[in-house]
């Protein structure tokens, strides 16, 4: 079995306007694999997720 390598990434975004940040283990750090992330974390909600933008944590 092999696990798929994952890199720490900050997604910052906003929800329902406001400015947030979630910490992703993400494989690639695409803005679909934040999406689904932040999907998972808000679950199906009516929240508005806008404004994705990815970059690797520090």
């Amino acid at each position: 079995m092999t696990v798929a390598q994952t890199t720490k990434y900050v997604i910052k975004y906003k929800l329902n306007g406001e400015r947030r940040f979630e910490f992703a283990q993400l494989e690639n750090g695409t803005e679909a694999e934040a999406k689904a992330a932040l999907d998972a974390i808000h679950g199906q909600s009516d929240d508005v997720i806008s404004d994705i933008a990815v970059s690797k944590a520090l």
